[in-house]
């Protein structure tokens, strides 16, 4: 998914050491496009935080009813030093990317795209989607990897029993299921799905940070209570992470997780780079169309154009 924002914030991020036990951010809303197009919720990167591991971007969308007009109709786009992992709850979209994969992403299975060198794709909600529910997350690539080849992996997980919960682990390990997935840092990605009244003890890594996203219901992340759409942050350090759904109907969260991301990195736009040089330097090159991003064959219009850089030199902005 691209960050359609006219004028994107620029962000040096990094990890912020010692947070409170349970740091709650709020999402915000940003369009995607036209007057016509949906909105998503996003909580990374905010100012108090930027990361959660390696993840760097979430935005939650829906449940929205598409059947009418308006849906996802993201144009080619770029991307630089980032996987873009796409998890749906309902409908569908189709994918084309610069690799030449032209895929569909399906509620419960995962499809992780990888930039690393440059890399442009599509987005659009299929024809038969009447309502569109899911989340969009990037994954910021370390220094030594950065310049990766294009790649795409997919992958659809079995619902793991917890007692009161189900779980489906799309990245890393979580009780007992390991996913196959290539990443370049540690990391977990999870759809936690609650019964009414559960309480659940999680065995996570301690050298992992880790964040649950509520996609629907209430829920309470080491007894702190969360609403839908807001996202918990934990610290490294604990070796349990308690969820818990108080309420009367199924309660869901995106558990994220993943070791501290150790660099700073600089996020504009649709890149992500180490500098103000590095990222004016993509922007250009997508402009001027350069091999480096390759073609999007298939997709019925125009490309999307960068927006301009802010008047300034892209400063550092990150955690406290």
């Amino acid at each position: 998914m691209s960050n359609v924002e006219t004028e994107p914030a620029a962000l040096v991020c990094g990890s912020a050491p010692g947070a409170a036990a349970v740091e709650v951010l709020e999402p915000r809303d940003v369009p995607l496009g036209g007057p016509r197009a949906m909105t998503v919720r996003r909580t990374l990167p905010q100012r108090s935080r930027s990361l959660i591991g390696a993840w760097c971007f979430a935005d939650h969308y829906g449940p929205d009813d598409v059947s009418l007009g308006g849906g996802m109709d993201v144009a080619p786009h770029p991307h630089t030093g980032l996987q873009t992992a796409s998890w749906l709850f309902s409908g569908e979209i189709e994918h084309r990317d610069s690799l030449g994969v032209h895929a569909v992403v399906r509620p419960g299975e995962l499809n992780l795209m990888t930039a690393g060198h440059g890399i442009c794709h599509s987005e659009v909600s299929t024809p038969g989607t009447s309502v569109l529910h899911g989340v969009q997350l990037w994954i910021a690539l370390p220094d030594a990897d950065r310049d990766a080849p294009r790649d795409f992996q997919h992958h659809a997980p079995e619902p793991v029993d917890l007692g009161g919960a189900t779980a489906r682990v799309f990245l890393g390990t979580l009780a007992g299921r390991t996913s196959p997935v290539r990443t370049f840092t540690p990391l977990l990605g999870a759809e936690v799905v609650l019964d009414p009244g559960a309480r659940l003890d999680l065995e996570v890594d301690p050298v992992f940070e880790h964040g649950a996203l509520v996609d629907l219901g209430g829920v309470e992340l080491e007894g702190v209570a969360l609403t839908r759409g807001a996202l918990g942050y934990v610290g490294a350090g604990g070796s349990r992470l308690r969820l818990a759904n108080p309420g009367d109907v199924p309660a869901r969260v995106v558990l994220l997780g993943g070791e501290p991301f150790g660099e700073q990195l600089v996020m504009w736009w649709n890149f992500v780079g180490r500098s103000h040089d590095e990222v004016a330097r993509h922007r250009e090159q997508w402009q001027a169309g350069a091999e480096r991003f390759g073609r999007v064959e298939g997709y019925p219009g125009d490309r999307l154009p960068a927006p301009p850089l802010p008047t300034g030199r892209l400063r550092p902005r990150g955690n406290p």
